[in-house]
């Protein structure tokens, strides 16, 4: 009996599938049912829906596709995962390369987990989170093994309850989502604890300014970044690529001078070179800026506001094109 039971709740989610990878599954378009991103994205990543995207962690999230549709054209999704590690990015852009033949834009938010010099130790390919490795690579008739588990069993479960009309999805099929709070119930207060840790403090640039020889910068380590590298290889010819250092409050942003913010800055130089290799713009908010000082355009320290989210968006077409407000965001050139 308890047998027949296993079976049978196999044969469900395989035919089901909620994650839309196993050739024997039921042809339909799953609506995605669980908010682990980084296994619902992907079979949109498959889905050749979206001749453009925008990948990254929490900190590009609140970029709306339609307002990214408005400044590049082409159809938007947003891929970000919430605290993906540069691993985990990579493996999503290349499955998206790999099906997306006609893609149009490609922009990837860059933060700091992609600067440090430990970021391939096998602690920092992935998080806490499961990542299935399963669903980015390989036959797909490898993934019904790993359909054979009861979590897979709710969210399949969850798929024919939308399917009936009886439940919402739980994201939306480009991704975006509105993941902070209402803006309606914003406090300053509360944000500046959550920014700040505590009271607010004075940051004060180091004296004297370090000060880094070429031969010293060229010894530093970025092993994220040759992954960036060979992930890019694969991008066509004729896509626009952007890369972003997303404006984090100014308080989790190293102070100006320090050794942190040359190898900081190398690091930028760096991903500005790889990027320059594709033709494509390297665009930085994370410096001091009228977006990055002011408490009230934040959550917490990593996350803006709605309003933030949509000048970022404005920002980066301004800066493909050349244009912009260099108090904003500036245009990093790979040059020494």
């Amino acid at each position: 009996m308890a047998l027949g039971l296993a079976l049978a709740a196999w044969l469900f989610n395989i035919l089901v599938d909620p994650y839309g990878a196993n050739p024997l599954r039921i042809r339909f378009e799953r609506p995605l049912m669980d908010i682990n991103q980084r296994f619902m994205y992907p079979q949109v990543l498959r889905s050749r829906q979206f001749d453009s995207a925008i990948f990254g962690t929490s900190t590009i999230r609140l970029l709306n596709p339609a307002d990214l549709e408005t400044g590049f054209g082409g159809h938007f999704a947003n891929f970000g995962m919430n605290a993906a590690t540069p691993f985990e990015q990579s493996e999503a852009v290349k499955l998206y390369l790999s099906r997306t033949p006609g893609l149009r834009t490609l922009l990837w938010g860059i933060d700091e987990p992609w600067c440090q010099k430990d970021a391939d130790a096998q602690d920092k390919l992935v998080t806490e989170r499961a990542f299935p490795p399963w669903l980015y690579g390989g036959s797909a008739w490898a993934a019904i093994p790993h359909l054979f588990n009861l979590r897979t069993l709710e969210i399949a479960a969850r798929v024919v309850m939308n399917r009936l009309g009886w439940m919402q999805e739980r994201l939306p099929r480009n991704g975006y989502e509105v993941f902070t709070p209402p803006e309606s119930s914003y406090d300053l207060t509360r944000a500046r604890f959550y920014i700040w840790g505590g009271e607010p403090r004075s940051i004060f640039a180091v004296e004297p300014a370090f000060q880094a020889s070429e031969a010293e910068r060229n010894s530093w380590r970025y092993p994220a970044l040759d992954r960036l590298a060979a992930t890019l290889a694969a991008l066509p010819q004729s896509a626009h690529l952007l890369a972003l250092f997303p404006p984090v409050h100014v308080a989790m942003q190293p102070r100006p001078g320090s050794f942190e913010a040359a190898l900081e800055a190398e690091c930028k130089r760096r991903v500005a070179a790889i990027v320059a290799s594709h033709q494509g713009v390297t665009v930085d908010f994370r410096f001091a800026s009228p977006i990055t000082g002011e408490d009230e355009n934040y959550w917490d320290p990593l996350h803006f506001r709605l309003a933030i989210a949509k000048h970022v968006a404005g920002a980066l077409r301004q800066a493909e094109a050349g244009e912009g407000a260099i108090e904003d965001f500036r245009v990093i050139t790979p040059g020494p």
